[in-house]
């Protein structure tokens, strides 16, 4: 679809300028003993390195993290990456869902002119996650591997249970969802060979790639795998995303200082969250996705598309929502073989969609990253490529 033109005021107009992110890793790998604010300290450092603006200028360092103890990771983050103290943080849940927000949330600070330069995006270490308990009345523990997202009474499924209910509601056969799990990993694999993911990654503790994609998978060994989630099911751990640990960053400022300095980037147009059932939590990026359709009053099937693939049986059922064509997602492969570090994906896909507009270069593409998140909500946020 053409680019629609729309007018903007470019001192109040946020742009990502740069985006990098750490290789994924299976939690429980090699950055099983790093928790998730060294994870993402390196990060920091190294866009603080390379962007053309003093550290100093940094309004705020926002991030997206889900399985934390609480505290503030980006305040702690922003300090152990030896930031001027002056440089404050701010961290936000909205589970999977986090680290784009922690972008978006930049890019409507800048618009409301709060401030000019904000460093944003998620980090998760699934491998070092705290044990959480609720305490009872006699002081007692109860420890509980996830917290809760809805009322009982409404439904609250583990979100692999979630997946198997869009299977059946939506008609997702399991043929469909390993054929698209293993298209994944091809898309992933060439990707990496073809060096497309080598200008966003900052190798950390020995590992330059993402360890997730399987180059010798094929669909006779993905039909072997059980399901994991419902007795007789069709969700497997072969069409399921890994759990991960990851982290990824970007650079957010006015289109004025991306235009004085000469850089590329995608603009913020706009984003939208909305909410669901959550017992169907996987299609919540559908419900996000039509409401800033709405809102813009524009088809958004178009350019590139990013959808965290935390399921391949959400994906599809999608799509099929949207009436898109599942394969226009995740040109390089998605979270079922990159791996899903939670708070993170969100902000992987906005450096995801970063890499491959900065390669195609082409003016006014558009952008789109979407995710779904526990207890029944989606966000969806366009972006549009501006070449300098």
């Amino acid at each position: 679809m053409t680019a629609v033109p729309y007018s903007f005021d470019e001192q109040h107009t946020a742009v990502v300028v740069s985006a990098r992110r750490i290789p994924t890793a299976r939690a429980g790998g090699v950055y099983k003993d790093i928790r998730a604010h060294d994870l993402v300290a390196p990060l920091l450092r190294a866009v603080v390195a390379d962007m053309p603006f003093p550290s100093e200028s940094v309004a705020d360092v926002i991030l997206g993290n889900a399985t934390g103890g609480g505290g503030n990771i980006a305040r702690l983050a922003a300090l152990t990456a030896g930031l001027p103290v002056s440089v404050p943080g701010m961290s936000v849940d909205r589970q999977c869902g986090s680290g784009l927000e922690a972008v978006v949330l930049a890019c409507r600070l800048v618009g409301a002119g709060a401030g000019d330069v904000y460093l944003a995006g998620g980090v998760e270490s699934i491998s070092t996650a705290p044990t959480r308990a609720y305490r009872n009345s006699d002081g007692s523990l109860d420890f509980y591997e996830r917290a809760q997202f809805a009322p009982l009474a409404t439904g609250d499924p583990d979100a692999g249970v979630a997946a198997e209910n869009v299977a059946s509601y939506f008609g997702i056969s399991r043929e469909a969802q390993d054929a698209y799990a293993l298209d994944s990993h091809r898309r992933a694999v060439a990707a990496a060979a073809q060096g497309r993911f080598e200008q966003e990654l900052l190798p950390l503790a020995g590992i330059s790639a993402d360890t997730g994609p399987r180059a010798h998978l094929t669909g006779k060994l993905m039909s072997r795998f059980p399901s994991v989630f419902v007795p007789g099911g069709t969700v497997t751990a072969g069409n399921s995303c890994p759990y991960s640990d990851g982290a990824a960053l970007v650079v957010v400022t006015s289109l004025a200082s991306a235009r004085a300095r000469g850089l590329s980037g995608l603009v913020f147009v706009d984003s939208a969250v909305a909410g669901n059932d959550p017992n169907l939590l996987g299609v919540g990026a559908s419900a996000s996705t039509q409401l800033l359709t709405h809102r813009l009053n524009r088809e958004l099937n178009a350019g590139l598309l990013e959808y965290n693939e935390a399921f391949a049986a959400q994906v599809l059922a999608t799509a099929q929502i949207l009436g898109w064509d599942p394969h226009q997602f995740n040109l390089d492969g998605g979270a079922l073989a990159l791996g899903h570090p939670y708070g993170a994906s969100g902000a992987v896909s906005i450096t995801r969609l970063f890499a491959q507009a900065h390669e195609r270069a082409e003016q006014g593409l558009d952008a789109l990253a979407m995710i779904s998140m526990a207890g029944g909500m989606g966000i969806s946020a366009l972006f549009r490529w501006r070449q300098a």
